[in-house]
């Protein structure tokens, strides 16, 4: 359960000022270093940014998802996503599919490797991933998601979450009944992103469901859409009730997100400058061709943010890099 080391209940009766986005709570035996949490983004939430989000005070960190198919089989690729570095903790790994059997099976491996936390995803609404059963394509199956959470909780010994949609599409908003089966299967956590499958990223997330679904849990729900800013997040939370929320889009090019902090363009660049290096540590050459999407976002704000970000996209040298980003140091100013 999610809770603070003195009650849960009362943490969920906080409002306003009383609320320390930065409090230390707990997930069962894993303590977490605050309520804003770094949502799975695929192509995103890598070693290197977790780490960088970990650093500017995320409470969690959840890795891109990730094929149990992929585990289980033991693919090059899909093991070199589950790799991470102890200062990433606490870092849940989230998995995907369909089989309650190969769940479990890659649910076992991947606790092997040592993670804090293992999370299903429920609701990635991606087709390569809804064309296999897995992401938010099991909403439509609440049965089958209670087999496979029963069977992944009775796999492992850390904690097992799950992050779900609203429902299969706006007319079919079945997220009570789906958390209703998480909980029978033995979830300690549950995130609510406020959309249904077929919505993907449009329109806005619905907090007022999210907050029904908090008031009808059994265990803690996390809130998690739209929240572009710490106080945003600060608002959803006293509004949902959630003890939790979980941040993903609006934290790429801004980790400071997680402090609540507004960083100067010179702390902009140093952090460019340390999140490429992160990527060469970890990727090697590939990773300047990998950071120049996070670099993109980097710019955000800036004056001539356009003119830097086209250049920073055809980066393929870190020479190329560093001279941008000097520029940056000397040209950037207020907005576009």
């Amino acid at each position: 359960m999610l809770c603070v080391k003195k009650s849960c209940r009362g943490i969920l009766e906080r409002r306003n000022a009383d609320l320390d986005l930065h409090e230390h709570i707990n997930l069962n035996s894993v303590p977490l270093k605050g309520r804003l949490l770094l949502a799975p983004i695929s192509g995103f939430t890598d070693s290197p940014f977790r780490r960088i989000a970990g650093r500017q005070g995320a409470g969690l960190v959840v890795s891109e998802l990730i094929s149990a198919e992929g585990i289980v089989r033991n693919h090059a690729k899909t093991m070199e996503l589950l790799s991470f570095r102890e200062d990433e903790r606490p870092l849940a790994i989230q998995i995907f599919g369909g089989d309650p059997g190969v769940m479990a099976e890659a649910a076992r491996i991947v606790e092997g490797l040592g993670p804090d936390v293992i999370d299903l995803n429920l609701g990635c609404p991606a087709p390569k991933v809804c064309k296999s059963g897995g992401g938010s394509a099991m909403l439509a199956f609440p049965g089958q998601v209670r087999e496979v959470a029963e069977k992944v909780v009775a796999a492992v010994n850390v904690p097992v979450t799950a992050k779900i949609r609203l429902g299969p599409e706006p007319g079919i908003r079945n997220s009570l009944e789906v958390v209703r089966a998480l909980e029978e299967g033995g979830v300690s956590l549950v995130t609510v992103h406020g959309r249904t499958r077929s919505q993907r990223y449009t329109g806005k997330a619905d907090w007022n469901a999210i907050r029904e679904i908090r008031e009808s849990a059994s265990v803690p729900v996390v809130g998690n859409g739209d929240i572009t800013s710490f106080e945003e997040a600060r608002e959803r939370m006293e509004f949902s009730g959630c003890p939790a929320v979980m941040i993903g889009r609006a934290a790429v090019g801004n980790p400071w997100i997680f402090s609540g902090r507004a960083p100067g363009r010179e702390e902009v660049a140093e952090q460019m400058l340390a999140h490429l290096d992160l990527m060469m540590e970890h990727y090697g050459e590939r990773g300047i061709i990998l950071m120049r999407k996070h670099a993109a976002k980097y710019v955000h704000g800036f004056r001539n943010a356009a003119h830097f970000r086209k250049r920073l996209v055809l980066c393929t040298q870190k020479s190329e890099f560093i001279e941008i980003i000097q520029e940056l140091r000397v040209q950037a100013g207020g907005g576009e």
